[in-house]
């Protein structure tokens, strides 16, 4: 099977802006608020539709089911697409939540997985923060305080953040993203989250937003504390590619690859992800040739032949490879 091109499911949300036109080269429509690019999802109705190839129209809920042995291989085969693949456009400040594990999610709702995710930074201007777990003497009596009077940012773990740098959020960690930030996010099939503080905003009629406190607090792992960005274990280095691993989890690995002129990447028989973060290039299978720029994703089946890229011009191609665990 070769690889998979989808169109994205397009959120417009209230944080949103139009950097997933201006940076990713999504089209967009006249609005101010597109705040995220689901580029391969699996989820209820929010299905991915395959963009071209022979399977034109197909939802991914509908090639998992009918063609699970290709996509995934002998030993993995699933019943759900397992990672959600996500751009973000923060333009506003998200609220701090929390999501729940895979033994959590399904006490609220038997359907649903939980949502262990990763963050990598595509760009953040200056000035922007990420919020990235506790502070390490937060107790759960202290957080339980700062909700009550409103301070709970002094509880958080303030980050500024820098183009590049990875975060991983298992699920229990408290987080937010601030204003000024894009990233790429790879995440367990999930939409459950639950708000635990909207930095008091309110509406034009004073009203704030739903929040979910009691749920939250189930889940927040206390013993985690703050979150630092990944550092990244070199695989390999020369004056053609640079591939570094950043996670792996037992729910994915994620590598960065950079293409200064040309790399071979081994499928070996697992299905991967492969994102375009900037740069622009190509790569080739045995039976067709793809175009790369920045934020084009495709899906690679593990039944695929080797991957051969190759960065066009003097600028290397910055590229993520999300592998299914």
């Amino acid at each position: 099977m070769n690889p998979i091109e989808f169109n994205p499911v397009l959120k417009r949300i209230r944080w949103g802006g139009r950097r997933l036109e201006t940076v990713l080269g999504k089209q967009l429509g006249p609005q101010n608020d597109y705040a995220e690019s689901w580029e391969i999802c699996d989820h209820g109705d929010d299905q991915s539709i395959i963009s071209s190839g022979p399977y034109t129209g197909w939802k991914l809920s509908q090639l998992v089911q009918q063609c699970s042995l290709e996509v995934f291989g002998e030993q993995n085969t699933k019943s759900q697409f397992p990672l959600l693949i996500k751009y973000l456009d923060c333009n506003d400040r998200l609220s701090v939540q929390v999501h729940p594990n895979d033994l959590q999610a399904v006490k609220y709702n038997p359907d649903e997985n939980g949502k262990t995710e990763a963050w990598v930074v595509i760009s953040a201007e200056p000035g922007s923060f990420i919020y990235a777990g506790l502070k390490s003497e937060v107790t759960p009596n202290i957080l339980k305080a700062s909700l009550k009077n409103g301070t709970v940012e002094d509880c958080l773990h303030r980050i500024s953040p820098v183009p590049g740098e990875c975060y991983y959020i298992p699920a229990g960690t408290v987080h937010a993203l601030g204003e000024g930030v894009l990233i790429a996010e790879v995440q367990q099939t999930s939409d459950m989250t639950f708000r635990l503080f909207d930095w008091n905003r309110t509406d034009a009629q004073g009203n704030h937003r739903p929040v979910h406190i009691e749920q939250a607090l189930e889940c927040i792992d206390f013993q985690r504390g703050p979150i630092q960005s990944v550092e990244p274990n070199v695989i390999h280095n020369n004056e053609n590619a640079e591939l570094n691993q950043l996670i792996d989890s037992p729910f994915f690995r994620i590598d960065k690859l950079l293409v200064r002129n040309r790399h071979l990447l081994p499928c070996n028989s697992k299905c991967k992800i492969v994102m375009s973060l900037s740069g622009k290039g190509n790569f080739k299978t045995r039976q067709t040739s793809h175009s790369l720029s920045a934020g084009k994703t495709f899906l690679i089946p593990a039944t695929c032949d080797d991957l051969h890229f190759e960065a066009e011009g003097d600028t290397p191609c910055s590229i993520l490879i999300a592998t299914v665990t």
